[in-house]
């Protein structure tokens, strides 16, 4: 079939919009119609040459959409379903899978940028096979996705929501509440607002931290912080923000989590420990980046430093319990979206990713 989609043919360049092929789903692949795509700096860091996908390319990993046909052998979905969009589906019998951490699935790192047999489904107009990013790639009209990466989300929902929850919501949520798992009275900074840093936030005041200070360079976004759970604020550009978080925080912070993607940002975050504290890794720096963190002041206060990929969560389970929270008023997606755009507009809406515009932007299609 023919559809429009974003095209990314080189770095530092913007997208192209044109119509590409697309070919049907096979055995346990299914086609969704996307209804929404969030704008997501992740997606940046590939159009800027910060990370690595093969090219040309159809980005776009944090979507929502409706069934429209599967391939043989689907049993997950049928037709019409409403479906959030994981972008990392699992294959559900390699190490990692079988260890119990289906998001960082060997089978799906191996073929980055393919389906799950190496192979692509999407085809520019001269011919040329197209990488997926994700195996979503969703910055187009349909997708051909796996079926483990097609999670059935509840009627209350609407696409947009599903579409954050997709990523944003669930690796920001999920860094405090699955991976940290912070504990009620616990103390919690939070570097760097945008959409992760905003759903870290939640996730802190979900889990019942009681101090929680967000960390960022914007006074906007500070002030937009207030409202997903931050008691108190550190402007990083106009305060020692490490000194200020240690006030605040009596002796530094439970946790402390990395939200921006940087090693000086990482750094501040191990600084802004108290003895015993965990900083958690969620931002993703650009490649070669390093954080010249001192050793002894993580040996002798017993410091962690963890990572943490998509929230460590499992989609499969952990995704209807966030769409659950929010349902029930717990977790605030609709006041993340204050920017929507159609695809043709996706190259406005990375120009504003880089502007003081506070939350997120979604692109809407019909």
């Amino acid at each position: 079939m023919r559809i429009t989609a974003a095209v990314l043919y080189d770095v530092n360049k913007p997208y192209s919009i044109e119509t590409v092929a697309l070919d049907p789903p096979r055995r346990g692949e299914v086609l969704v119609k996307i209804r929404a795509a969030g704008v997501c700096r992740s997606d940046l860091h590939f159009q800027k040459g910060e990370a690595t996908i093969a090219l040309p390319a159809v980005l776009g990993h944090e979507g929502s959409g409706i069934v429209e046909s599967v391939g043989e052998g689907v049993t997950m979905v049928k037709s019409g379903d409403r479906v959030i969009l994981s972008f990392v589906p699992n294959c559900g019998h390699c190490h990692s899978c079988e260890s119990g951490h289906p998001h960082l699935c060997d089978e799906h790192g191996r073929t980055t940028g393919k389906l799950f047999d190496s192979t692509s489904r999407l085809h520019t107009p001269s011919g040329q096979d197209c990488a997926h990013m994700g195996k979503v790639a969703c910055f187009a009209e349909y997708a051909v996705v796996p079926e483990q990466g097609c999670i059935r989300a509840p009627a209350g929902l609407d696409f947009p929501q599903m579409a954050l929850i997709g990523c944003s919501v669930t690796t920001g949520v999920g860094a405090a509440v699955f991976n940290a798992r912070v504990q009620p009275g616990d103390s919690v900074a939070v570097i760097g607002c945008g959409g992760v840093g905003l759903n870290v936030l939640q996730g802190a005041r979900l889990a019942g931290a009681t101090t929680i200070v967000a960390v960022d360079v914007k006074e906007a976004a500070l002030a937009f912080a207030k409202t997903f759970g931050a008691t108190h604020t550190v402007n990083a550009r106009t305060e020692d923000a490490v000194a200020r978080v240690q006030a605040l925080t009596g002796g530094g912070a439970h946790y402390a989590f990395e939200a921006y993607g940087s090693g000086a940002t990482s750094k501040m975050a191990v600084d802004m420990l108290r003895k015993r504290g965990t900083a958690v890794i969620v931002g993703i720096a650009p490649l070669g980046d390093a954080a010249a963190i001192e050793p002894v002041s993580v040996t002798r206060m017993e410091k962690t430093i963890r990572g943490c990929y998509y929230g460590s969560a499992h989609p499969r389970q952990d995704m209807p319990r966030i769409a659950d929270w929010v349902g029930r008023g717990l977790v605030d997606v609709t006041g993340l979206i204050t920017r929507r755009y159609p695809l043709a507009d996706i190259n406005r809406a990375y120009e504003d990713i880089e502007t003081d515009a506070v939350g997120r932007g979604v692109l809407v299609l019909d």
